[in-house]
């Protein structure tokens, strides 16, 4: 019985989800690799495809073995690799810099919900494949001089304890300084949105969709809003806020990819968002930023959710494994 444990249903999306978002993976950085011309970025791009492809041929194998359709996901006809690049080759650094986050952070929730040996081994060596990945990335930024760091905060003269109420005070009365678990997670907030914007605004240069443009247009004026809402609160505590890469798009209007893909790659790291305000929230300690978080968590919500409904409508939402609708079931009887 040992040796034919089914997949637990966290172990079986673990794995669905990961297809999906590999196959996606290997479309975007097959056009990318067509179009580069920086040598460093091209290796990073190189490396990071075939880790995609290699997880690809072992989440086949472990859906073959537990008798599990193998996902559509993505595939040649999602990419034209013929179209013109989209973005430069530096924004690409800031983009795998901020994929390679979203994979730590997901193989390590992915790590902690498998039960089955073979499955802590492999997203184990998912992690390190993808920490690998970011020291690349990093060391690459930092040679290059493109990563702006996170603000720097002085030590304090000894060690102090809280012993006023008002150290919670946000909107009323004077504001504490910000502390620097909440300067963390506005900092890499504002760097995930602004990577959100860039790829909205390409995406919508490109869909030949109206809808779809329409919708691509609003996300990034969400996220530029949230960008600003962000950068005055570091403002008000003269602290400089990450750069803007917009000026990193090109010209082109020729689709490099379908819009079924660049709906899903939207919608899927507007997921992550709403999962990493929320996390922000949680740790913060002034009332003003908790209101902030939660106003902007709604709003990214609702544009997840608006998102959703487009792909159901244009057929493009693959049903993600769903327990058995057993009233439905008896029904067939």
């Amino acid at each position: 019985m040992r040796k034919n444990i089914r997949l637990t249903s966290p172990e079986l999306s673990a794995l669905w989800t990961q297809y999906m978002n590999d196959s996606m993976s290997i479309c975007v950085f097959k056009h990318a690799l067509k179009n580069v011309e920086d040598k460093d970025v091209y290796s990073i791009i190189v490396y990071a495809l075939s880790l995609s492809q290699n997880h690809i041929v072992q989440l086949e194998k472990f859906f073959k073995q537990e008798n599990y359709p193998i996902p559509i996901g993505f595939t040649e006809e999602d990419v034209n690799l013929e179209a013109p690049a989209l973005f430069s080759d530096i924004f690409y650094l800031q983009y795998l810099y901020v994929m390679a986050l979203h994979g730590m952070n997901g193989y390590s929730l992915s790590t902690g919900t498998a039960i089955r040996n073979d499955q802590r081994k492999y997203f184990v060596q998912c992690s390190k494949d993808t920490m690998k990945l970011f020291d690349q990335v990093m060391d690459t930024m930092l040679k290059k001089g493109v990563f702006i760091r996170p603000p720097f905060i002085n030590p304090p003269h000894d060690v102090d304890f809280v012993t006023k109420q008002n150290y919670l005070t946000g909107w009323f009365g004077k504001r504490r300084p910000m502390n620097g678990i909440e300067i963390g997670n506005i900092y890499y907030n504002m760097q995930k949105n602004i990577v959100k914007i860039v790829l909205e605004i390409g995406f919508s240069q490109v869909t030949q969709t109206k809808e779809l443009r329409q919708y691509f247009q609003r996300g990034a004026q969400i996220c530029n809003k949230h960008t600003e809402i962000f950068g005055s609160i570091f403002a008000e505590e003269y602290l400089p806020s990450p750069k803007n890469w917009t000026t990193e798009i090109t010209n082109s209007t020729v689709p490099p990819f379908s819009d079924k893909l660049m709906l899903f790659h939207i919608e899927s790291l507007v997921a992550v968002a709403v999962g990493y305000y929320g996390a922000a929230l949680s740790v913060c300690q002034r009332r003003d930023l908790i209101t902030h978080y939660g106003r902007l968590m709604m709003e990214m919500g609702k544009y997840a959710e608006d998102g959703v409904n487009l792909l159901i409508k244009h057929g493009w939402f693959e049903q993600p494994p769903i327990t058995d609708d057993r009233n439905e079931l008896a029904k067939k009887k």
